[in-house]
């Protein structure tokens, strides 16, 4: 057996019934596992499988990418799918939790990843597990939305508090945003074509 074989075996027992579906991606193990098992997984990983190493936690986004706007013949955009597109393991809906687990000991690692309701995702935190999963859970709320129920902190790590949407959904719409000056902020540059841009040319000619 190979090295990645003894892996699958020794991860997929550990874990039983949380694993929905697995499999290989770049030479590297992916398991989809129940929601209702996000956190338990995360204990086996670490106090069974001496996974004590936390590389991080993220969201997916498997909505096709819009293609409003592109330029017919433009080729520095690899092109998108059409229709809703899932990657190793699989997935049951839009959005994904993922994360990746080491060992810095036995040199193993491997990505889990669950899905979360479209309409209000939630899963549950793992900084009681892996403390250092307290700024990956935040970004990842604040990129797509998803809530982790139980973390000490949930709130913004980039953006600022009154920032409306989640960046990272692919029906985030970013150009049709509203620009509006950065919170303390106290030399803010006219947008062009705004009403203080041509007061500002005004008092320039005048001067």
């Amino acid at each position: 057996m190979s090295d990645l074989e003894v892996l699958t075996t020794r991860v997929t027992e550990a874990l039983g019934d949380a694993v929905i579906e697995h499999a290989e991606a770049c030479g590297n193990l992916v398991l989809r596992v129940r929601l209702d098992s996000w956190r338990s997984v995360a204990e086996t990983a670490r106090n069974t499988l001496g996974c004590n190493y936390l590389s991080f936690i993220s969201g997916i986004d498997w909505m096709p990418a819009p293609t409003v706007g592109l330029i017919e013949g433009d080729t520095s955009t690899p092109a998108q799918p059409k229709e809703m597109t899932f990657g190793a393991a699989g997935s049951a809906g839009r959005f994904q939790v993922f994360a990746h687990v080491q060992s810095t000991v036995q040199h193993i690692g491997f990505t889990i990843k669950a899905d979360v309701d479209e309409a209000a995702p939630h899963c549950d935190s793992w900084v009681s597990v892996y403390p250092g999963a307290d700024w990956h859970e935040r970004e990842c709320w604040e990129m797509y939305g998803v809530v982790f129920d139980g973390h000490p902190s949930l709130r913004h790590l980039y953006l600022p508090a009154e920032f409306e949407g989640h960046p990272l959904r692919k029906d985030f719409p970013l150009l049709a945003r509203e620009v509006k000056p950065w919170p303390g902020l106290t030399d803010v540059e006219p947008m062009p074509g705004s009403e203080s841009d041509e007061e500002t040319k005004d008092e320039a000619v005048e001067a």
